[in-house]
């Protein structure tokens, strides 16, 4: 598949155009392009939608989602270097690929894309986890976007879908899993990427849920749970102690004991006392 489009195969686009990886960007290209197409086509049929990927580098995933049938693509990228790769692609897909070059923390994409709208991106590891909870905390829910299909350090993505009593059960999950169905579509070793980064990826992707799992205010969620895991080793009755000063009580309405640790209390939990912290 090193030529699903005529286009040349990603060594060759890295070479004419100098694109080694920048480590200060988080750079690590994956240039199998049979790969890109498998991650392409997690999200499932694309054609009837617009797909917004952030960090495209020399267009590999790019050239994937638009292989795959993607109706758009919105492409965002910081790396001047990657503007002439990525107008080659735009050339072979006329009218299909859009490439804005900016930092995806400062664009605002719904302005370039049209709903039903997913996401697909080999994410930058130094702004992944930024971006994720961004996307993951809107103002208002559903959100813009209808699944995030998303490249991350492995260790990320298994705290993304961790469960509680696990060691990497966290905020993260919390936040994943209240809003969206969370799993891991994918695992990469470091070879598969150049220049090989020191630990395995993997793919995560997000299926946004209709509402919340379970009811909540979001900002009472977030600062409880953010509390909570600041000071995860110890008793919610002393890392929460500044919440409320009958916190025990508020804990006990919950159904949580004061005497747990936040790695052991569940979403359920944590969205009920959220609910009692309110009231």
């Amino acid at each position: 598949m090193s030529r699903i489009d005529g286009l040349p195969p990603l060594r060759d686009v890295i070479a004419t155009h100098g694109l080694q990886a920048r480590k200060s960007l988080g750079q690590n290209f994956l240039l199998d392009l049979n790969l890109t197409a498998r991650i392409a086509r997690i999200p499932g049929d694309l054609s009837g939608m617009d797909v917004l990927e952030v960090g495209p580098g020399p267009g590999g995933l790019t050239r994937g989602l638009l292989s795959e049938g993607a109706r758009r693509v919105l492409a965002i990228e910081k790396d001047h270097r990657c503007m002439a790769p990525l107008a080659e692609i735009a050339e072979a897909y006329p009218d299909r690929l859009q490439v804005i070059e900016g930092d995806a923390l400062e664009v605002d994409p719904l302005a370039h894309l049209t709903p039903p709208i997913a996401i697909c991106a080999n994410l930058p590891y130094n702004v992944g986890t930024e971006l994720l909870v961004r996307w993951l905390t809107p103002k208002d829910w559903p959100p813009f976007w209808s699944s995030l299909t998303l490249m991350f350090q492995k260790e990320v993505a298994e705290r993304i879908v961790a469960q509680p009593g696990s060691k990497t059960y966290g905020r993260l999950a919390i936040l994943s899993q209240w809003r969206t169905d969370a799993r891991i579509s994918l695992t990469l070793p470091p070879g598969a990427f150049t220049p090989p980064p020191k630990v395995s990826s993997a793919v995560v992707h997000l299926t946004a849920l209709p509402e919340p799992r379970y009811p909540a205010d979001p900002k009472v969620l977030e600062r409880v749970v953010a509390r909570a895991f600041n000071q995860r080793r110890k008793m919610l009755r002393a890392a929460l102690k500044g919440e409320a000063p009958d916190i025990e009580d508020r804990l006990l309405s919950a159904g949580i004991q004061p005497t747990d640790r936040a790695e052991q209390v569940s979403l359920e939990q944590f969205c009920a006392l959220a609910r009692v912290m309110e009231a």
